[in-house]
């Protein structure tokens, strides 16, 4: 696909979001700088007033833009990593136990995004993502299947990285610094597919992980990780 006919599939609402969080990138906005008025973007887009509010609207969600009643919507202060619960490379958990990490690939490919997933990424129907498919071993056990959708516009790149030798997680962080995320924990009985490569028996407990992160003002990555639950557990402490 080429970024004309990319651009032709992204919804005109994101296009408004992609200005808007281009104009921080870039520096010519600063924190508490004050953002065009959605009556303003609706001159320069030519599209409908609801269409700006979406994107003004999930910005401000995203804590990318704050609002200001009476005065009007300015850049927020861009404090995103100190208010999250922090999210690990695998890798590093591992090697922190003092045990040896390794990754087996077994798939890593462009498809189109399904309905679901285009509702996911706001993205159209059948836009293209990235979908990779990982096994990690602890000490040549395997304890997590990650199976990840990525939004090419966060990481162009992800088609061309070795996943043996780094994870997923290691190259997000660098090309998609994390803005925001959100995630559900829950148990379920592996389909077969997955206890095969976990090396379990079919609908064998599992602790599922289901995170969405956000770079950019946009949905960078969705990715639902499979562990075996009587090899597994999640830890963590706020304050």
């Amino acid at each position: 696909m080429n970024e004309q006919s990319a651009q032709a599939s992204t919804p005109i609402f994101q296009r408004i979001k992609d200005y808007l969080v281009g104009e921080i990138a870039s520096g010519r906005w600063k924190e508490g700088d004050l953002v065009p008025s959605e009556q303003a973007l609706v001159r320069q887009f030519g599209v409908s007033r609801m269409t700006v509010n979406r994107a003004v609207r999930e910005l401000t969600a995203e804590q990318v833009l704050t609002r200001r009643q009476g005065s009007g919507t300015y850049v927020a202060p861009q404090k995103y990593q100190a208010t999250l619960v922090e999210i690990r490379n695998i890798a590093d958990e591992v090697r922190a136990r003092g045990h040896r990490h390794r990754s087996s690939l077994h798939l890593l490919a462009s498809a189109p995004a399904s309905e679901a997933l285009a509702l996911q990424f706001g993205l159209a129907p059948d836009a293209p993502l990235y979908h990779s498919l990982i096994v990690h071993f602890e000490n040549e056990v395997p304890i997590q299947l990650e199976d990840r959708w990525v939004n090419p516009a966060c990481a162009p790149d992800y088609l061309a990285q070795d996943f043996n030798a780094i994870t997923p997680n290691e190259h997000l962080m660098a090309v998609a610094p994390l803005q925001g995320a959100t995630w559900a924990i829950e148990s379920l009985g592996a389909p077969r597919d997955v206890a095969e490569l976990l090396a379990i028996e079919a609908k064998s407990p599992c602790l599922v992980l289901k995170r969405k992160t956000t770079s950019g003002g946009r949905v960078a990555s969705s990715v639902t990780m499979w562990h075996p639950g009587n090899l597994y557990q999640f830890t963590g402490s706020v304050g």
